[in-house]
């Protein structure tokens, strides 16, 4: 079924559209989860409560892309779970980790003049990441959003986890730049 038949049947309060969404995209959302979490029951959990968030959510919101709509919502659940439970008990360190790798340069909200910045940010990030080749993109993605350990990442691209932490330590050093010469302070 298509995002937008999907999606339409959620504005008609539609309950197949739970079922359309968790066929096509319950794989996706468990692997987002699960790479956040290591708990396949807290990723079970998250991706249920995923469903339950696209439903009270659509209507009134009409995403273009009902991937990146979902992805973020499992995204949020998992950080907001992940944060609840101790790092290196329940996920071995790795979350806060890979989190902690990008505050270098990405600033911290901590206050409502920065959370206001935040569209500027997202768009600077999407400018310096969409300038990037794709191979180069597409790690930085994996690592940063689906929190792909290195291990994985080098594995799929056929390259070594030496090259890539390497890769990803250059492109945050480009990025704290890219950021500072947009004005954005770190």
């Amino acid at each position: 079924m298509k995002d937008n038949e999907i999606i339409e049947l959620y504005w008609e309060r539609n309950e197949a559209a739970i079922t359309a969404t968790a066929e096509k995209y319950g794989s996706y959302c468990h692997t987002i989860s699960y790479n956040i979490l290591h708990s396949n029951e807290d990723a079970e959990e998250c991706v249920n409560d995923t469903w339950l968030r696209a439903w009270k959510s659509l209507p009134p919101q009409r995403p273009n892309r009902l991937s990146t709509y979902l992805g973020k919502i499992i995204r949020n659940l998992s950080l907001d779970r992940f944060k609840q439970y101790n790092a290196e008990k329940r996920g071995r360190g790795q979350t806060g980790l890979m989190l902690s790798e990008l505050e270098d340069c990405i600033p911290a909200e901590t206050d409502v003049e920065q959370s206001v910045d935040e569209m500027v940010l997202v768009e600077s990030l999407n400018q310096f990441l969409y300038a990037q080749p794709e191979q180069k993109r597409n790690i930085f993605i994996r690592r940063y959003w689906y929190l792909y350990p290195i291990r994985d990442i080098a594995e799929s691209y056929g390259i070594s986890e030496n090259k890539t932490a390497s890769l990803l330590f250059r492109m945050r050093n480009e990025l704290k730049t890219h950021l500072e010469k947009e004005g954005i302070m770190l």
